[in-house]
């Protein structure tokens, strides 16, 4: 066996193998074959791969010189399952894209600045437009830095992403129902894709108070019914069809804050709470309550002077920046940003099962 070319890296919040498109092969059921039997799929513990027995280490990263002008590298995520073989591509990755850049610096895809590097990313999921900028003294990568993000011990290295044409980048549109807030099944929702499908609704209309830890809500079987319930009626709203073996839509419960943020969520894949938020549900989850008539607009403490809103999560808070274009009505989304940070866990050979 001579293995895969591979480097493990931690990106925001999410852990994931990031692999040269060359380095796999180019028939998609082979790769995703492949990929499983690197992950260790299926399988609850994943003890036979690299997966971490979650849906948020159990991510890939697929990077290649980018197909056509105007950025740098293409960029293809996949969400492996973990006790069930599946492979998706319809949804992308944006604490995954924190280590995109530096990724294509260490594999000679893009030269190094002096300095600090901007690394412009196309998401191939999505077809929109990501710009990262990372520290690289000396012309080389450094992950260390003084920047903590919730939900990751220590600091690292801070990772300016930017993000621009991510309205409807999934659905087609920025409210795929065409509507700020819908019923489904009684319950009053926001469905929005700013970069990823999300539903939001209030927390308290499910039967919970939106401050319950991850554990209380992965031992709810009753709950798991009813957001499952909720996003596969939503999911056929937003023109995503059977959404049964699909991680999109996410669903985010949102509750007032209580700890110095904006608002408090809680996220499911799918049905699965989310330890944190990711990037861009959370990016989809702010612009949908920042409209007015959304479900639970009434909970956010927005900012004044447009500063970047504060969003609660089970392991502390995220900050999210949205630029609206008011010029037009509806207002459009003109930029979205975030900051990350990523690490280099280790560079080798991955030997997938046989």
């Amino acid at each position: 066996m001579t293995g895969v070319r591979c480097m493990l890296m931690r990106g925001g919040t999410s852990k994931g193998a990031y692999f040269l498109a060359e380095d796999l092969p180019a028939d998609p059921a082979a790769r995703d074959d492949l990929l499983l039997r690197i992950m260790g799929t299926p399988d609850p513990r994943q003890i036979d791969g690299l997966g971490g027995a979650q849906p948020v280490t159990s991510k890939v990263a697929i990077v290649s010189a980018a197909a056509e002008p105007g950025h740098d590298v293409d960029y293809l995520f996949l969400q492996l399952g973990v006790a069930e073989p599946t492979v998706s591509d319809r949804q992308t990755c944006g604490n995954l894209l924190a280590g995109v850049g530096q990724f294509a610096v260490e594999r000679g895809l893009v030269p190094a600045g002096h300095g600090r590097t901007t690394v412009r990313v196309r998401l191939l999921n999505t077809g929109s437009i990501a710009v990262a900028t990372f520290a690289t003294p000396g012309g080389e990568v450094d992950y260390r830095g003084g920047t903590a993000i919730s939900g990751v011990p220590g600091t690292a290295a801070p990772v300016e992403l930017a993000f621009t044409g991510t309205e409807g980048s999934v659905c087609g549109s920025l409210l795929p129902t065409g509507h700020v807030r819908d019923d489904v099944g009684g319950i009053e929702v926001s469905c929005v894709d700013n970069g990823m499908p999300v539903v939001v609704a209030r927390a308290a209309d499910l039967g919970v108070t939106g401050y319950e830890p991850v554990g209380d809500l992965a031992a709810d079987t009753a709950l798991a019914g009813r957001i499952d319930a909720l996003r596969t009626e939503a999911g056929k709203l937003m023109g995503l069809g059977d959404v049964g073996g699909s991680p999109v839509p996410k669903t985010t419960l949102v509750a007032a804050p209580r700890d110095g943020g904006a608002i408090c969520t809680r996220t499911f894949i799918p049905v699965e709470p989310h330890p944190s938020i990711g990037v861009l549900g959370a990016v989809s989850v702010v612009t949908a309550l920042l409209l007015d008539g959304a479900a639970g607009h009434e909970l956010l403490v927005a900012p004044a002077g447009g500063e970047p809103v504060e969003v609660e999560h089970p392991s502390g808070k995220l900050a999210v920046g949205i630029e609206f274009d008011t010029t037009v009505t509806p207002p459009r989304v003109h930029r979205s940003a975030i900051l990350r940070t990523a690490r280099k866990l280790f560079d080798g050979t991955v030997f997938p099962r046989s």
